[in-house]
């Protein structure tokens, strides 16, 4: 093992050896390299000032050397804030900036020790580094039966880990927080799981409210006094799209600092939270009493990071940077906000109307994000879902043998009810055919 490897693990035992039980065998041997090309370079940078010879980008007149067609789409931005390469762990100024942001849109972080937000190219890369550092073989990755399709690639193809679900709503339609303790007791004998907590939940758009929340919370707090390890990863690529009576915050400032057996680690990012999808720019904090264990975190990230894309993209971090910083920034997010409230509350008032009965589905509860799930009773989603795409030009998901998903976030607000006109006909189809 590389000595710098060794020291960080030292450093995380010191601060919280329950931490570095749960690192992988590839989370406990990676570091991020301190006598490297990116670390001589950033001497040079800071000493060198005739000549920087160490940089591996080409350079002219003393900014990075670029294209005037690619420059003149984008003169409202200096080359240097475009062209070379980003620190592996982001721009300084927005890690600052969504740091800031965090703790005034979750008051409950007020007073807890956790660290500086590390840029990833969005969301995905984000898990794939918990998944990365924590999950192996024979590990146990704990999360709802409603879920996103790529947490199985990312945990269980990636890294080989088992994949545990549980029922995402008790009979009454709210948050199984005992499906999800059960689940997690279940691993007393192997000490440790990795809990995937999303919400916004996609497929299904349901957020908990405060006493779901605070069951959820007891649940991982009992089974970290039971001795499981635990690794609580808020996935909260919607954030704050809260269109009803639910949690606004993430359950992140709630983990931090819950017991020394929990490590929270929140991911998130601009990606949907600002509309700019294909930016790709997300971000992974962690949690923890110890300074240490955050510092050794952070180099790990890093490390990972350094190993795989080596840093994220430039341009797009210092979009973002720019739009957080600009006056009209809140208000332009509030007023796509309440388009994307009014299209769920279309949404709800269509289907609580009796226009389609009770007879050809349900809906799962949804209050937030960008989807809902129907429950299909007389049709099979995946038939249901090939018969609209190619008679009524109408695509959905298919999950499962009964879920259709909608994401109302595509649809404008007047065209819903002919959707889901479409859907009922075609349900009405395929129940005459047969």
């Amino acid at each position: 093992m590389n000595a710098l490897a060794g020291q960080l693990n030292e450093n995380i035992k010191a601060g919280n050896s329950h931490v570095y039980d749960m690192l992988s065998a590839l989370g406990r041997e990676i570091f991020f390299p301190k006598e490297g090309i990116l670390s001589q370079s950033a001497e040079a940078t800071a000493h060198a000032k005739k000549y920087n010879a160490t940089i591996g980008i080409a350079t002219e007149k003393g900014l990075p050397m670029h294209l005037g067609v690619i420059q003149e789409k984008l003169s409202a931005y200096s080359p240097k804030d475009l062209y070379g390469y980003a620190p592996p762990a982001g721009k300084p100024e927005l890690r600052a900036a969504w740091r800031e942001k965090m703790v005034k849109e979750n008051p409950s972080l007020e007073g807890k020790s956790f660290g500086n937000p590390i840029a990833t190219n969005a969301l995905t890369h984000g898990l794939s580094i918990v998944a990365d550092l924590f999950a192996e073989a024979g590990d146990a990755v704990v999360y709802p039966d409603k879920n996103w399709e790529n947490y199985d690639l990312t945990f269980g193809i990636r890294r080989g880990a088992e994949m545990v679900t549980y029922p995402l709503f008790t009979e009454e339609m709210k948050f199984n927080s005992d499906g999800l303790l059960e689940a997690l007791l279940a691993r007393k004998g192997q000490g440790k799981a990795i809990v995937l907590l999303n919400f916004p939940n996609n497929p299904t758009g349901y957020t908990p409210g405060a006493a779901e929340g605070e069951a959820i919370i007891a649940s991982i707090l009992r089974a970290a006094e039971e001795g499981v390890n635990i690794v609580a990863v808020c996935d909260d690529a919607y954030f704050g799209l809260f269109f009803e009576d639910s949690l606004k915050e993430s359950l992140f400032g709630k983990l931090a600092g819950l017991h020394p057996r929990v490590l929270a680690v929140k991911v998130d990012g601009a990606t949907k939270e600002e509309y700019v999808w294909g930016f790709r720019v997300g971000f992974i904090t962690y949690a923890s009493e110890s300074k240490e264990v955050l510092a050794a975190l952070e180099q790990k990230t890093m490390g990972i990071i350094r190993a795989t894309i080596s840093s994220g993209p430039h341009p797009s971090q210092t979009f973002v940077l720019d739009a957080l910083r600009a006056p009209d920034f809140e208000a332009q997010k509030d007023a796509k906000f309440r388009i994307m409230k009014g299209r769920a509350n279309k949404v709800k008032e269509l289907l609580d109307s009796g226009k389609y009965g009770t007879e050809v589905w349900t809906y799962y509860p949804f209050n937030s994000g960008y989807f809902m799930c129907l429950k299909l009773h007389t049709v099979q989603a995946e038939e249901l879902r090939v018969h609209l795409i190619h008679n009524y030009g109408l695509g959905t998901i298919a999950l499962g043998e009964t879920d259709l998903r909608i994401a109302f976030s595509c649809i404008e607000e007047e065209s819903l009810e002919d959707l889901f006109d479409l859907v009922y006909a075609g349900i009405k189809d395929l129940e005459q055919n047969r």
